[in-house]
């Protein structure tokens, strides 16, 4: 079976974590500390929190932000059902706004209609999280227009993204946003085992997110609220979680970090590949953002014959081609359906899920691997 995904260990990826496991620490060492900055670095950002998977960073960027009781986050339908989750563990409720057919992010004309209508009943929202599906970047642009003149906060969930580019820059430099997030599920373009990690320009965003994802506890005399006791003092000086990124996934993800540029390139090359011998397929290939160059996290084909669909993703699985589907819109999974969504509420992103597929895409991938993908997507579309 050929995985839609797959992650790419090197011996060096291995010296790095058994260094670590030789190491003083294994935990809140210096380790975590570095790949921060390594990172947010690569994006142009200022400042870097990891943690223990994108949802933390999520949920840590919605706390940081004040979403609670009350306000409201909008995200897209397509997206993991973290993007949506992390408002609802600050007790926010949560709305979608309906993708672009072409790229399958959010549509920045749907959500202007959407935010004229809320804007006219009181319903506006604190945060909006836009979601850069399969490695490609939203057209941040006119969403950061719109928040400026709306007054919302913006979260990119680049989960899939990190490499990606968007006008000419890195994505995570946060020039359109308060805060980027990125994932490090072994899937996802470089890993850490699982982790994430949030991207700021805001240092009290960035502390605020720190002192949340260990239990609200500081060492800090500065920011505590009376007199410390003596050298061991601690304080809790809010309801903290322990969301902390482990030393040795962070010497992982520096190791990794080494190579994301040459880990893009190769995607990419595959994806070119894609794009030329499914051409003439009866599907509809990935839509690509002018001003976005895409991390290929993801190759989303679409049957062009939706009644085909479960045959089509059947029968790839059959001839041992690992499909997978990314996403099943949120408002269609019971436990948003319990809240008030329903079939037809956001008609683009359910028609995207009655044609979608994930093909394999990882830079591992040979060239006779992808061949026999292109030979069975051909059989199965005859």
């Amino acid at each position: 079976m050929i995985p839609y995904g797959k992650q790419d260990i090197s011996e060096r990826d291995i010296e790095a974590v058994v260094d670590v496991l030789r190491s003083d620490f294994l935990t809140q060492g210096p380790v975590v500390p570095r790949f921060e900055a390594a990172v947010a670095a690569y994006c142009g950002a200022n400042h870097g929190v990891a943690v223990n998977s994108a949802t933390s960073a999520l949920h840590l960027a919605c706390r940081a932000i004040g979403l609670g009781p009350g306000d409201w986050l909008w995200t897209s339908p397509i997206t993991f059902v973290a993007s949506a989750n992390c408002a609802l563990y600050c007790g926010a409720q949560v709305d979608f706004v309906d993708i672009d057919p072409n790229t399958f992010n959010m549509c920045p004309q749907q959500l202007e209609k959407k935010l004229a209508m809320a804007d006219s009943q009181g319903r506006l929202p604190k945060v909006v999280v836009p979601v850069h599906l399969a490695g490609q970047s939203c057209n941040m642009k006119p969403i950061k227009a719109l928040a400026d003149r709306y007054g919302f906060h913006i979260v990119e969930d680049a989960s899939h993204a990190i490499g990606g580019r968007y006008r000419d820059e890195p994505v995570g430099n946060c020039r359109y946003s308060d805060i980027t997030v990125f994932s490090f599920h072994p899937v996802k373009i470089i890993t850490t085992g699982e982790g994430g990690l949030a991207v700021t320009n805001s240092e009290a965003l960035a502390e605020r997110m720190a002192l949340l994802r260990s239990h609200g506890i500081t060492r800090e005399p500065d920011r505590m609220t009376h007199t410390p006791d003596g050298p061991w003092y601690y304080q809790q000086i809010d309801l903290g979680y322990n969301y902390r990124m482990t030393e040795m996934q962070a010497a992982l993800g520096l190791s990794q970090l080494e190579r994301l540029d040459a880990f893009v390139a190769r995607r990419s090359e595959l994806a070119e590949g894609y794009d030329t011998a499914l051409a003439d397929l009866p599907l509809h290939l990935p839509g690509r953002c002018e001003n976005a160059e895409s991390s290929w996290h993801l190759y989303v084909i679409q049957v062009g014959d939706s009644n085909r669909h479960r045959e089509v993703f059947e029968a790839l699985r059959e001839r041992g081609i690992g499909v997978n589907l990314h996403y099943i819109p949120v408002h269609l999974q019971p436990y948003y359906r319990s809240l008030g969504f329903s079939p037809g509420d956001f008609p683009v992103a359910e028609d995207y899920y009655s044609r979608a597929i994930s093909i394999p895409l990882f830079a591992g991938l040979t060239n006779e691997e992808q061949r026999k993908v292109v030979v069975a997507s051909r059989d199965a579309l005859h």
